[in-house]
């Protein structure tokens, strides 16, 4: 034979020399949880090993990660009833819990890459990501708020914004606001093809933010539909977004391949919590070796060509890539 594609495989010198895909710490971004109070973590049930926060804890625990090569992070708030109303005023807050955080953790670590969340749901009392009228969610009337959102996180210091709402026109209603008041600077990486999956149910439980009525069908994309992501993606980007996401990541990997091979801009995607979980679990059962399947599938989303992608095993993922 004159072609032996084995004699490429056959040391580990060698493998490394011809590996197409490698992953790197600098691709992760770190999604965590932040709650009120002090001096506590809580461990989320149907996410072994993640946690809810309090400032100070997360601080810990952002310095832990900084310290293994992470360098960015994507802040996310549990809010408690009291916090959540129709309109989610609390997103645009000011002086709320979340946006206090990021100006205080910005200034503790002034060279991570500060992401957010821009959606209604963490504040919302009916847990939808826009305003709800008669069973109806209004996209136009949402931008507003979105908008304001937007302006408060940058003002408070965010680098990255991530609008995860699906409204349609939210980023280039966002860039406008942002350019306007001077914040030209700051970046957004929108959730472009985010699906109505049943992989966020960790996530939910996580925010307490589930919806309290219906779903978010009528927002969030059909998990059928590939050629929709095109069109998400032309309007993203035409209206300003620096980054463009695919929400989940192993169960779409397809889609983060469509939208690599036909858009020049980072693409991202988001190892999201079922996709954690399920891994989790199997390992817990001894039915799995959680490591490797770790490593292995953050690798595949790499490969089908992901240059960025959040996930809650970026500090494990991030010591075991020290290690080599």
């Amino acid at each position: 034979m004159f072609r032996r594609p084995r004699r490429n495989r056959k040391s580990a010198a060698i493998r490394a020399m011809v590996e197409e895909t490698t992953l790197s710490v600098n691709d992760f971004i770190y999604p965590v949880f932040l709650i009120e109070g002090s001096g506590k973590r809580e461990e989320i049930v149907s996410m072994p090993g993640i946690y809810r926060y309090t400032l100070d804890s997360l601080m810990d625990e952002i310095q832990e990660c900084v310290d293994l090569g992470i360098k960015g992070f994507c802040v996310f708030p549990s809010l408690g009833d009291d916090k959540k109303d129709k309109y989610a005023t609390e997103g645009h807050n000011p002086e709320s819990l979340y946006n206090t955080a990021l100006k205080q953790i910005k200034t503790k670590f002034p060279n991570i890459a500060l992401m957010t969340d821009i959606a209604m749901d963490p504040y919302s009392s009916d847990g939808h990501d826009g305003i709800v009228e008669n069973g109806e969610i209004l996209n136009d009337e949402t931008l507003d708020i979105l908008g304001k959102m937007a302006l408060a996180q940058a003002k408070a210091g965010a680098d990255i914004l991530g609008p995860s709402d699906m409204m349609d026109g939210r980023v280039g209603y966002i860039r406008d606001i942002l350019d306007k008041a001077g914040y030209t600077h700051v970046s957004i990486m929108s959730y472009t093809a985010k699906y109505a999956s049943a992989f966020y149910g960790p996530f939910r439980d996580a925010l307490d933010s589930a919806p309290k009525f219906g779903d978010k069908k009528t927002y969030q994309m059909n998990p059928a539909n590939k050629n929709e992501a095109l069109v998400e993606a032309d309007l993203d980007i035409s209206e300003g977004a620096d980054m463009i996401m695919v929400k989940p990541a192993l169960a779409y990997l397809d889609i983060i391949k469509l939208l690599k091979d036909n858009y020049n801009v980072p693409i991202t995607a988001y190892n999201v919590s079922g996709e954690y979980a399920m891994l989790k679990a199997a390992s817990e059962k001894g039915w799995l070796d959680g490591e490797k399947v770790m490593m292995e599938s953050l690798l595949s989303i790499k490969r089908a060509g992901a240059d960025i992608i959040l996930t809650y095993f970026a500090k494990e993922a991030a010591q075991i890539l020290a290690q080599k």
